[in-house]
């Protein structure tokens, strides 16, 4: 049976959109073709050689998300795509979930940061974060070194839980925005409305940012965990 029979039958089951055939097609390519499982990065990029110049990453790994959903593909811990249809995939990717990547915030200065605006996701085990956390997971990549003493270095990438506003967030390591900037910093209440938000870094340099709780700032999450930028694979 040919790829149009099955992209047709695909399209008549699951419902599939013309870009969504397109990057399952390119998949099958992929991997027939001898270049092994590819990740999103790798498929916007063969895309791109073939001409298709508006596919980047970020529109690439929606698409994904959206056949991911549909059942049609899996992804490993290595962001390593399999077609579901076929038998070689690896045991355990039904223990992976998706992580949203909302840009960068500095551990250092405040940066621009927007929940609205995913890079990209991160393809993380449920042996590593509790399953009934992970809709109110996402991560940021950090920028700078003030929080270098609580392992948190230069480039890595910092998983944060979504907590409601009355949640106690005294002495744990954030991500603030504060005047639409980000920031990640450990929460301290210092009294009569002030709040600092604290560096903790081998460079001196950092210094405290001291705010008032009637100032114009949120609390985006709370630390989970660190992904050094040396184990994730874009």
């Amino acid at each position: 049976m040919g790829y149009g029979v099955i992209i047709k039958k695909n399209k008549m089951e699951k419902n599939l959109t013309d870009k969504q055939n397109l990057i399952l097609e390119t998949i099958r390519e992929m991997i027939d073709g001898g270049q092994g499982n590819p990740t999103t990065y790798k498929i916007a990029k063969y895309l791109q050689k073939k001409g298709m110049k508006d596919e980047s990453v970020k529109s690439v790994s929606q698409v994904i998300e959206a056949l991911e959903k549909k059942d049609l593909v899996k992804r490993d811990v290595f962001r390593k795509l399999y077609l579901v249809e076929n038998e070689n995939m690896p045991a355990g990717l039904e223990g992976v979930f998706q992580v949203p990547v909302y840009g960068q915030a500095c551990a250092g200065d405040a940066l621009a940061f927007a929940e609205d605006n995913i890079d990209g996701y991160l393809q993380i085990s449920e042996s590593l974060i509790r399953p009934s956390a992970k809709a109110q997971l996402f991560a940021v990549k950090t920028l700078g070194d003030s929080m270098d003493k609580e392992g948190i270095g230069d480039g890595d990438y910092v998983i944060f839980e979504k907590k409601d506003a009355d949640f106690d967030f005294d002495g744990k390591i954030v991500v603030a925005i504060v005047n639409g900037l980000a920031t990640i910093k450990r929460y301290r209440k210092l009294g009569n409305g002030v709040i600092g938000l604290f560096p903790s870094s081998t460079n001196s340099f950092h210094q405290p940012i001291y705010i008032h709780e009637s100032d114009s700032f949120m609390i985006a999450g709370v630390f989970k965990k660190v992904l050094p930028v040396k184990f994730v694979s874009l």
